[in-house]
């Protein structure tokens, strides 16, 4: 999930010591302890990325991984701050293995380089090998997070200009059965957002507006999701 760092760098903290659970692919509970595995960012639980010309759950996967490295053993985690979920930041390892790097190294997490650039060799490595995600493509899980957030709610304001709004499309026998299939959504920061099918929550989105081209979409002044 998205982590806002709030560093306690200024604070000494102990190691956290304990047997480990896996939450998703980079979060996991020791005892009461909620940790966030610092530096990395693992798929959504429910994402899924591509292989092959297959869809495949690397999220599921990669908490699976995850809890292979961890669960049920002794797991040593230590801290470097605290994120806007209350959760610890950490640095963990299960004896002489880096849990934060394998996890990376493996290909079932990406560095975080928006907090910290500790992973970024492990990630050309994965890269490189082909291992994990990067054996096909996947959208960055950043990304997936801020599409669905983008997705979430509709913000006030204006009424497009040249939208084809779902009335019209059904009074001129368009549907999403037919061409008029691009989503249009207003989120509650006021962004204008379509989604194409096939985008990351496109099934999710709730439709205000429905476009049968992106021209339309951008006319009536809404912009492309961004995924990866």
């Amino acid at each position: 999930m998205l982590t806002t760092v709030v560093l306690a760098a200024l604070v000494a903290s102990s190691p956290i010591y304990g047997v480990a659970n896996a939450g998703d692919g980079d979060s996991l509970s020791i005892g009461q302890t909620r940790v966030r595995l610092h530096g990395i960012d693992a798929p959504e639980f429910d994402q899924q990325c591509e292989r092959g010309g297959s869809k495949w759950a690397c999220g599921k996967e990669a908490a699976d991984r995850l809890s292979r490295l961890i669960t049920g053993r002794e797991v040593r985690c230590d801290p470097v701050g605290i994120d806007q979920h209350g959760r610890t930041l950490a640095r963990c390892s299960v004896g002489y293995t880096d849990v934060n790097r394998t996890m990376v190294a493996m290909g079932y997490a990406v560095a975080f380089r928006r907090y910290s650039s500790e992973y970024v060799n492990a990630e050309e490595s994965a890269k490189l090998s082909k291992r994990g995600m990067w054996a096909g493509t996947f959208d960055m899980p950043s990304e997936v997070r801020a599409a669905a957030k983008e997705s979430q709610g509709a913000g006030a304001g204006r009424t497009p200009s040249r939208a084809v709004t779902s009335t019209q499309a059904r009074s001129s026998g368009a549907s999403r059965s037919g061409n008029c299939v691009i989503k249009g959504n207003r989120s509650r920061r006021g962004e204008w957002i379509y989604h194409m099918p096939g985008m990351p929550y496109y099934e999710q989105t709730r439709a205000e507006d429905i476009f049968c081209t992106e021209t339309q979409a951008q006319a009536a002044g809404y912009r492309r999701a961004r995924v990866r």
